[in-house]
């Protein structure tokens, strides 16, 4: 069972209801499934730029994820519901994990070439 800590925030314009949240969790939590072991926390803040005004790509997604021993790595997007937004954060999180942790595998197995002077 994973120890990934998981924390959702929202402003007081966003239906932060416990559906939402919970469905929000669901995606990124599947999204971000394959480097579940390889982070402590996923902290997922969703906000409303216009309020009650509605405007194109006025809710904003920011994802935070902590891997184990590194230092934290953050994304954001903008969508014009929340949970579109989730779904693109959570896409380019996985990319972004996805680039970190593949080149600590490389660094990691392949040896440092001899230096030829």
């Amino acid at each position: 069972m994973s120890m990934l800590q998981f924390q959702f925030n929202t402003d007081s314009s966003v239906m932060g209801t416990e559906e939402v949240a919970a469905r929000i969790e669901n995606q990124v939590r599947h999204r971000l499934a394959r480097f579940e072991d390889r982070l402590t926390r996923v902290e997922v803040h969703v906000t409303d730029v216009n309020g009650r005004k509605h405007g194109a790509d006025d809710k904003h997604c920011m994802i935070e994820a902590r891997p184990r021993g590194g230092r934290p790595i953050s994304v954001t997007s903008k969508a014009a519901d929340v949970d579109a937004a989730a779904r693109i954060a959570a896409g380019t999180m996985a990319e972004r994990l996805e680039r970190v942790f593949g080149k600590a595998e490389r660094h990691r197995h392949d040896p440092s070439p001899d230096k030829v002077i």
